[in-house]
């Protein structure tokens, strides 16, 4: 059986798919899927042994110039590379209009979600098949059910429950092949050996930031007990933030800019992980490196990092999860409402809550 699958973006988004992609090799013996993805996210579906073959787009770049022969040129390349292959069906596992639109691109039968399961359900007007999958489910629970009802196949039983879809993880089941990543070729985990600890700082909306003395205080605590601090960076922002962070701290370096490989190597290197809620959190639960994830405004029984060495640490602020990517809110607020006044500003307010002494105490339960 061959399939196209359509699930571009997020990063989040594709790597909580891929356990959906693991059932199904593991229900269907030989099941092969073609898999249509963002450029930037290109790599990670070719990671897993039942993709056969990746075809990435560049919607977010062609959108800015629609009718530049460049994109022109590489639309066309795209809707050759879709005639190559004739597919079974094709499933729509993101449920917007931009994804429904690739997806009748093939000219095979679309499976999707239906009107009230889509994001945006004038989507499923184009399926020839609509499935219904429940809302106020993690992320990966309501891929991994698309999929069963796609396919005919019960739901596995580590598909976790409506609370937080990680309590009962099969550590396999993002079903990534770390022999195809050649970037991480050699690579040890370092768990016995040098204790080295990640933070994952950027993310996108203002509001799930981390406060950067937040960061700067579990760095000292961390260097304090011997460990070494990496810090990535993806953009100009977040160097100069990292840069802010590790200033004056031994032990604490800015990493150079490093392409998605290059991420994944100082992923597999770790020891654990501090992240907020970014996609980067969910590519080192993919890569079932230890990782401790914040959330403030977001809900992590959502979009919360997903394994079984995966823990979460979110806010109890009368007000959160409130999914604002800005908070209304400032510090002389937050002790209206019950949480101590910081000494400086927050985006977010509730992060007052989720302290680096906190934080660190939660670490040390993990190893």
């Amino acid at each position: 059986m061959r399939i196209l699958l359509v699930k571009t973006s997020s990063l989040g988004d594709v790597i909580h798919t891929l356990p959906a992609v693991t059932d199904a090799a593991r229900a269907l013996p030989g099941i092969r899927f073609d898999w249509v993805v963002e450029e930037a996210f290109a790599e990670i579906p070719a990671w897993h042994p039942a993709v056969e073959r990746v075809i990435p787009v560049a919607l977010r770049r062609w959108r800015k110039h629609p009718f530049a022969s460049a994109t022109r040129m590489e639309w066309k390349a795209f809707r050759a590379a879709l005639g190559t292959t004739s597919y079974d069906f094709v499933l729509d596992a993101q449920g917007l209009i931009k994804s429904a639109w690739l997806a009748v691109k093939a000219h095979a039968p679309v499976h999707g979600l239906g009107f009230r399961s889509a994001r945006e359900p004038l989507a499923s007007l184009a399926y020839a098949h609509r499935h219904t999958v429940p809302w106020g489910r993690h992320g990966v629970r309501r891929v991994r059910e698309l999929f069963a009802a796609s396919f005919g196949y019960p739901l596995p039983e580590d598909a976790g429950g409506e609370d937080d879809g990680a309590s009962h993880a099969d550590a396999s089941a993002y079903g990534l092949d770390r022999a195809r990543i050649p970037a991480i070729a050699g690579v040890a985990d370092t768990a016995g050996d040098a204790l080295r600890l990640v933070f994952l700082h950027g993310t996108t909306w203002p509001a799930k930031h981390w406060p950067e003395n937040y960061w700067r205080e579990l760095a000292r605590l961390a260097v304090r007990a011997g460990w070494d601090i990496r810090l990535p960076w993806g953009s100009g922002e977040e160097h100069e933030r990292a840069q802010r962070i590790a200033k004056g701290i031994d032990r604490v370096r800015v990493l150079p800019r490093l392409p998605l490989a290059g991420l994944v190597a100082e992923l597999i290197a770790a020891t654990a992980c501090v992240a907020v809620d970014t996609g980067l959190g969910h590519l080192a639960a993919a890569l079932d490196v230890p990782a401790l994830s914040l959330f403030g405004p977001t809900n992590p029984a959502l979009t919360g990092a997903w394994g079984h060495r995966q823990r979460r640490f979110a806010t109890d602020f009368p007000c959160a999860p409130c999914l604002r990517k800005t908070c209304p809110l400032r510090s002389s607020a937050a002790a209206t409402l019950g949480a101590p006044a910081p000494p400086f500003a927050l985006d977010a307010p509730c992060f007052t809550r989720v302290t680096p002494a906190r934080v660190w105490e939660i670490l040390g339960s993990m190893r």
